[in-house]
């Protein structure tokens, strides 16, 4: 006597085409940024990280390029040294503590190589660059965000 299965129907398994979950960077990085110039003052800086709940952000020249980014641990230098020295915190420029050489990543990349550029560099944000210009600004939470969406698709 020969032996049956008793699975059952399979699901049809899905072809590569068929699948078209957001993966990219530009689907889940964040468009509407709150941007900074580099003659802001710190103390006008760090009222709008408290103002907009946000612990960092991109630095434009005037003709809306990137030129550095600024964080609330730069914030931390120009309150380190006002202690120090015993003075207010003064309206020194955001150009005197922000970063100038930032990494950036391109807007067509996958939400899991972006997760490989943060666990190398141990960054909290990057901009997200198209043909040079500013497009975004992605974040470990945004990536974090990202893969709860998918978990139940198949990565595969």
């Amino acid at each position: 006597m020969g032996i049956k299965s008793f699975q059952g129907a399979r699901a049809k398994e899905v072809s590569k085409k068929e699948y078209n979950a957001p993966i990219l960077v530009e689907d889940y990085m964040t468009k509407k940024l709150v941007t900074f110039s580099p003659e802001q003052s710190i103390l006008e800086v760090m009222e709008l990280f408290a103002k907009h709940n946000i612990s960092g952000g991109p630095v434009l020249d005037d003709n809306g390029f990137l030129v550095g980014i600024i964080s609330e641990a730069d914030c931390m230098k120009q309150i380190s040294e006002s202690r120090y020295f015993n003075l207010p915190i003064l309206d020194k420029s955001v150009e005197r503590f922000m970063t100038k050489n930032v990494e950036t990543i391109p807007h067509g990349i996958s939400i899991f190589d972006a997760a490989g550029i943060f666990h190398k560099n141990n960054r909290r944000r990057l901009p997200v660059m198209k043909d040079g210009i500013l497009v975004g600004q992605i974040s470990r939470k945004d990536i974090v965000v990202a893969s709860l969406k998918l978990s139940g698709r198949n990565w595969k």
